[in-house]
């Protein structure tokens, strides 16, 4: 059965499929394959319905829960960090402020979005947004990925979204940032089976770290090496990325609650509802 499995071209989301695409995972009598796009762009197939499996921002799950399912696996939180918003050094900023943001349906730009609702904003590629800020074109912008660890010596840090998740959500919850999701048209034995697989992908790929790492560098599949990766791969792709835990699947329901109280979404949604069902398994087998 041939699997298209889609995901952003940044170091986290490349680390935890690629134990897949090198072969150190079995992954029974399924064929993947894989194709890297933009968050934003992932964001916009999901809602399109593109792809069986893909990467999602979590902040818009709720948009498309009717045609996905969320996997408890490849997920990214942020715990004491998260994505920056940048300014040029000394800048003071107006609450109608123009505000880069690297699309309408990720994470942070739906919690930005709450702290300066007067800002004009413009959504661009995250690539562009440094240079925005630094040009003057822009008067801050959301630095996420790989770029919240290296950015012009011009700009400076306004916002860590991280603090501004904590006087919303409060009690110490991770950020929720993305996840997979897996659409509901496949049948839900096999829905399991590649959660599983997925699973033992990242797992395998967290045990197999530096051999994992070097070999995505030799092959230039990842934008940053060395000391960078390894930090970036600390904070997005760790044990804690494996599978859902109480305190993330705590931190999805109160991101949720929080949108709905925004008018984000058109209904309060628990995240627990809306994983595969893994007694089936049990069910089917008696």
């Amino acid at each position: 059965m041939k699997i298209d499995i889609a995901h952003s071209p940044d170091a986290d989301d490349i680390f935890m499929y690629y134990a897949i695409k090198f072969g150190w995972v079995d992954t029974k009598d399924y064929e993947f394959t894989n194709t890297a796009l933009d968050i934003e762009t992932l964001n916009v197939k999901a809602m399109q319905n593109e792809y069986p499996v893909t990467a999602i921002s979590f902040g818009m799950y709720p948009k498309i829960r009717d045609e996905y399912a969320m996997l408890r696996t490849a997920v990214s939180f942020g715990s004491g960090y998260g994505p920056k918003l940048i300014k040029q050094k000394g800048k003071k900023l107006r609450d109608n402020l123009k505000l880069a943001l690297s699309g309408e349906n990720t994470t942070n730009a739906m919690l930005v979005r709450m702290k300066y609702p007067k800002a004009r904003i413009e959504y661009m590629n995250f690539l562009e947004i440094e240079e925005a800020v630094v040009s003057g074109k822009v008067d801050a912008g959301m630095l996420i990925h790989e770029s919240i660890l290296d950015f012009d010596d011009s700009l400076e840090v306004e916002l860590e979204l991280w603090d501004w998740w904590q006087e919303l959500a409060g009690e110490g919850l991770p950020l929720p940032l993305g996840g997979m999701a897996i659409r509901r048209s496949l049948p839900l034995n096999r829905a399991i089976e590649i959660e599983d697989i997925l699973i033992d992908g990242v797992k395998v790929a967290v045990e197999r770290k530096e051999e994992l790492s070097d070999l995505l560098v030799a092959k230039k599949l990842v934008r940053i090496e060395d000391k960078m990766l390894e930090k970036y791969l600390d904070m997005y792709a760790s044990d804690e990325s494996v599978t859902l835990s109480d305190l993330q699947i705590k931190a999805l329901d109160k991101l949720f609650e929080i949108g709905y109280k925004a008018g984000e979404y058109d209904c309060l949604i628990k995240t627990e509802d809306y994983l595969l069902p893994k007694e089936y398994v049990e069910y089917r087998n008696l």
